[in-house]
């Protein structure tokens, strides 16, 4: 838990809720200056999203809220008014420092020092990523490297980082299968219904799942460009049926291929095809009395007393 600045006529101090690593339980007791909190570009929206650095950044997550209306925290003997649910996620440093990357790309094009690199005006506190061990030693992961003078200089690889991520969904495909993680066409009812998977989930099925996840952390282009380098079937474009004589039994609605309304006429019309012998001698029945088959599903008159 953590508190914030109290507000001007406050009884009591604001605070949040917030679940974190177990490596943050010695410094939420006394702060030490090596845990902070920093608005960064979310390289997905390229909007501010809020991280946590933990340990002079040794470990970075991103901090998430969960928010329901009239929600209410007891703590003490007080009742904390701001009832949501912040929780932390730990994050791939280097998927910060992507988006980056590709911008200095498209706008130089040449090798940078990397501190040129990350720049911000609007987030100045990226400068936080440089200071992270695990950036300095990911970036060959995702760069071309060049060292003049002992001076190293990167310029973003867009092979190398497709390269990159497809680890990163293979390796997050392997977790989805040891957890059972439901990633099938039961997945939106599956968190609170089962736990296996069903016999229908397939291969693609992973990889679509997990390559969703790491898309949450990457630029949009670059997510197109990862879904090709899968080798993943679009799914906008709708795949062809097959032949009407071949089409298989299925539990969805039927739904008709032709404006049958366009028969819904009291004048009667000849018939361009010629009679078979069944339907001559059913033409000649006497249908005096009988009912229209329509009158059965007539409603009822209400009974006269």
């Amino acid at each position: 838990m953590m508190s914030r600045k109290k507000k001007v006529g406050d009884v009591q101090s604001d605070q949040w809720v917030l679940i974190a690593p177990e490596t943050l339980k010695d410094d939420a007791k006394k702060p030490s200056g090596k845990t902070l909190f920093a608005k960064l570009r979310s390289p997905l929206t390229e909007k501010g999203a809020m991280y946590l650095f933990i340990n002079s950044g040794q470990q970075i997550c991103e901090v998430k809220a969960f928010k329901e209306e009239n929600r209410s925290w007891f703590i003490g003997q007080t009742v904390q008014q701001d009832g949501r649910l912040l929780y932390t996620t730990p994050v791939d440093a280097l998927f910060l420092v992507i988006y980056y990357l590709i911008k200095a790309d498209k706008e130089q094009g040449k090798f940078q020092p990397v501190e040129q690199i990350v720049v911000d005006e609007e987030f100045p506190s990226c400068n936080l990523l440089l200071q992270c061990t695990q950036v300095e030693k990911s970036l060959h992961h995702v760069t071309e490297e060049k060292e003049i003078c002992s001076k190293k200089f990167y310029k973003y690889s867009k092979e190398k980082t497709l390269a990159w991520l497809k680890k990163k969904v293979d390796q997050t495909v392997k977790v989805l299968k040891n957890s059972d993680v439901c990633v099938g066409g039961g997945v939106q009812s599956a968190s609170f219904v089962r736990n296996k998977q069903g016999s229908d989930v397939k291969e693609e099925d992973y990889l679509r799942y997990a390559h969703g996840l790491i898309s949450e952390y990457i630029p949009e282009e670059l997510h197109t460009e990862l879904s090709q380098y899968l080798n993943l079937p679009d799914i906008s474009s709708p795949t062809p049926e097959p032949p009407p004589k071949k089409r298989k039994m299925s539990d969805k609605p039927v739904e008709a291929e032709e404006d049958y309304t366009k028969f819904n006429s009291s004048s009667t019309k000849k018939a361009n095809s010629k009679m078979t012998a069944a339907q001559k001698s059913l033409a000649k029945v006497d249908k005096s009395g009988m009912k229209n088959i329509s009158s059965f599903f007539s409603p009822k008159g209400k009974s006269t007393k």
